[in-house]
């Protein structure tokens, strides 16, 4: 697969290791492709990479793997892949690498090209906010340049001496970008009639493990509002399990795995449950009130808990300051909890209002109205290779 670079423009290594990480992907090679018309990619990705021009060099959902326990079992195969992509990174003699999220992998392949002469980029700090701080100054030994997400990232590894720049969220490029009318023109929804969002992740395992939980809130949901409607907007990978899991569900589950049916779904949506992680994100961004539901294996929790400094697990949260998302974590994530939270949310309550007004000033916060995160990337990657 290595092959020399004729186009005239820079060739640029990115490597992504799981769904979110392919989103940013493919948001960044297009800002690169609008700005450096002569670009070449190689690396690891996802759909949206392929669908941008990348040719993965294996599969990337052999590295979407989360928890320790789960993640035992295919150590040897993550160490062979790691050694892989380094090698192809020296064979290829890119003029950038750009490792996206996943730092696991991606923080192993860097440390392996530390000194061999290409430039090393990292996108999506690491949470050193919440654990391991220390992680800022091992990183600083072998990166470049880091790309940060939250506005309050860039310190921690600026005083380690790493180049970091806030470019913004990229959640918030998607902001308002789906259509009502016609996702409930297409599943045949009345405009008055409810509709719950359900989105149990983007992992197996995180599926799994939470669809009997959120089956128990949709069934008393269904008690309460027999002609509502859930719509379970998921990614690829997992749909054939949600779909396959969700057959005898309550309320007639419409499962879509596209982007723009997932942007249309959150514009029509009245409220969500849903997974931690960047999902919460989007739907603040699309104005949806919701709730976190999270569990994770119980030695990885336990673990966790012991090391997590941060009181919230939410984007949205930890940039307020404040809990306005309500999350069930791990023991409180049970249907009891969760069912009279989300029942408010779904009914007429000042709570939807006031989730909507936060959700206004974090999106302010994490770069909405500037110019797109994926364009600043780009920009910042860019000069850093013409400096070289």
């Amino acid at each position: 697969m290595a092959s020399e670079n004729t186009s005239g423009g820079p060739k640029i290594m990115l490597v992504a290791g799981e769904a979110s990480g392919d989103q940013l992907g493919g948001r960044l090679m297009a800002a690169i492709k609008r700005q450096e018309p002569g670009v070449r990619f190689i690396g690891v990705g996802g759909p949206r990479m392929e669908g941008e021009g990348l040719q993965s060099l294996f599969p990337m959902n052999e590295m979407s793997v989360m928890g320790l326990t789960e993640v035992i079992p295919h150590i040897p195969h993550l160490l062979k892949r790691i050694a892989q992509t380094a090698d192809f990174a020296k064979s290829e003699k890119p003029d950038a690498v750009v490792t996206i999220d996943a730092p696991d992998f991606s923080f192993r392949v860097g440390k392996k090209l530390k000194g061999k002469g290409i430039p090393l980029i990292h996108y999506v700090a690491p949470s050193v906010w919440a654990w391991r701080e220390g992680r800022a100054k091992k990183i600083a030994g072998f990166l470049d340049h880091l790309l940060a997400l939250l506005p309050f990232e860039p310190p921690y590894f600026e005083k380690e001496g790493l180049p970091t720049t806030f470019i913004g969220h990229s959640a918030v490029e998607e902001r308002h970008d789906g259509n009502v009318d016609r996702f409930r023109a297409n599943h045949g929804l009345d405009a008055n009639k409810r509709l719950l969002a359900v989105l149990p992740g983007s992992r197996n395992s995180e599926v799994k493990r939470l669809l009997p939980v959120f089956r128990q809130v949709i069934e008393a949901i269904a008690r309460k509002y027999p002609d509502a409607r859930i719509v379970v907007p998921t990614v690829s990978k997992v749909a054939d399990t949600v779909t396959e899991e969700m057959k005898s569900w309550p309320l007639a589950p419409i499962v879509v795995a596209t982007d723009q049916e997932r942007h249309d779904a959150f514009a029509a949506a009245d409220c969500a449950l849903a997974a931690s992680g960047t999902v919460s994100l989007e739907l603040a961004i699309s104005g949806v009130p919701h709730v976190i539901a999270y569990q994770v294996n119980a030695i990885t929790g336990w673990i966790a808990k012991r090391l997590i400094k941060i009181d919230t697990v939410t984007i949205v949260n930890l940039v307020l300051g404040r809990k306005l998302i309500p999350e069930f974590l791990q023991e409180n994530c049970k249907a009891k909890n969760i069912i009279p939270v989300l029942d408010a949310l779904l009914g007429d309550n000042p709570t939807r209002e006031q989730q909507k007004s936060g959700f206004d000033e974090a999106c302010r916060m994490l770069g909405f109205g500037d110019r797109a995160p994926s364009e600043k990337a780009a920009e910042q990657i860019l000069d850093i290779i013409a400096k070289k």
